[in-house]
């Protein structure tokens, strides 16, 4: 079994569809976008929210960056914390933590806002780092994020080390850092959206 174990956060660890479809919901309303179906924002979860607001709405890059702005009022309070752990993630974690294993999240969501959730849901104590974005939008890509988490940790063996997450970015950002991959399919991406990855 690997060493180091980095694990994604939306869709690996916590269900975050309630917060972030909710937030994203209030951002295009700032817009006069009004999304009724909440459901239909759930391909927001996971990727840079940038990109997602350009890809999904066909917002400008400078639209998309406000529309950021604006979700971030709304998750910031409340969205935050519209969240709930995985069954079966914390004695997971705990039993990964006693055998000698280096828990480290690795998420694309700004450092700031992950720590606040694992410290919330009692997540924090099983991690030995806690990486993420920046809230200025660098740092957002995953294969960033695990690159930063690799020199941060000061891990250098690879081969001892694996990502762990639910969507393609995951799987894509930890093949450009140099490690191996597991696939979750309990949370927001396919199996055929892992397998392509």
């Amino acid at each position: 079994m690997k060493k180091y174990l980095l694990f994604d956060l939306d869709g690996t660890l916590t269900d975050p569809m309630v917060g972030i479809t909710s937030s994203v919901a209030y951002a295009l309303e700032a817009f006069g976008i009004h999304e009724e179906d909440h459901r239909k924002l759930i391909p927001f979860i996971g990727p840079p929210l940038t990109d997602s607001f350009e890809e999904f709405y066909g917002f400008s890059h400078e639209d998309a960056l406000r529309a950021v702005e604006k979700y971030r009022e709304y998750f910031s309070d409340r969205g935050i914390f519209e969240n709930r752990v995985y069954e079966g993630i914390v004695p997971m974690l705990k039993t990964l933590k006693e055998s000698g294993r280096i828990n480290i999240l690795a998420t694309s969501k700004p450092t700031v806002y992950a720590e606040r959730i694992v410290e919330r849901f009692g997540l924090s104590q099983y991690l030995d780092g806690v990486q993420g974005s920046e809230l200025d939008g660098s740092r957002v890509k995953k294969g960033d994020v695990i690159r930063f988490a690799l020199k941060r940790n000061r891990i250098a063996n690879l081969e001892e080390t694996v990502m762990v997450g639910d969507r393609k970015h995951d799987i894509l950002g930890a093949h450009e850092a140099g490690i191996e991959a597991v696939g979750v399919l309990f949370g927001y991406g396919s199996r055929e959206e892992l397998a392509a990855a």
